[in-house]
């Protein structure tokens, strides 16, 4: 099942009605910090982004876009990825539109998509890595139930060239929903 539904959301694979609405996420500000796209710089560009995000036949990750169920407008950008069959893991990463940040839909795609890897996927484990000053994303990753597990020195590089240091969250599947 690739369609997962929300209160609010609908998440699908990414189509390329979406291009508009991800090169505006991709090239907003805030994004651009801890998140690098430099190959999406026009419209042809988010088209074939959203191509890529869409295509799961490399088994590498799985990626949606949560849409607005009236409009179908893009609203957060979430994926797994770094699928390790072998040990049940995989990571969690998440972009939301500037407009809508902050108002809980990018819990509730984390929260829709980890539940995905632990039914259907059968995946014991999911983590989510955030650079240390990006608050907000601590704030998610902790409300979406994931403990904060350690912090790794100096391993990011944002796309400004900074080295951040980088927290690593974490969720089994046995822990309570939160």
């Amino acid at each position: 099942m690739s369609t997962l539904i929300t209160d609010r959301l609908t998440l699908r694979r990414p189509v390329v009605e979406d291009a508009d609405d991800a090169l505006t996420l991709l090239h907003d500000a805030q994004t651009a910090l801890w998140f690098s796209a430099p190959n999406v710089v026009d419209h042809a560009s988010a088209v074939e982004w959203c191509a890529r995000g869409a295509d799961w036949s490399d088994d590498t990750h799985r990626t949606w876009h949560a849409a607005d169920p009236d409009t179908d407008r893009l609203v957060v950008n979430v994926s797994i990825f770094a699928l390790d069959e072998e040990h049940g893991t995989a990571k969690v990463a998440y972009r939301v539109v500037p407009r809508l940040r902050r108002q809980g839909y990018g819990r509730e795609a984390v929260l829709a998509v980890t539940d995905f890897a632990f039914r259907e996927l059968g995946f014991a484990r999911v983590q989510l890595e955030h650079c240390v000053p990006n608050e907000a994303s601590c704030a998610l990753a902790v409300s979406a139930g994931f403990r904060l597990e350690g912090t790794m020195r100096s391993a990011y590089r944002t796309p400004g060239g900074v080295r951040e240091d980088v927290h690593i969250h974490g969720r089994l599947s046995t822990d309570p929903y939160p």
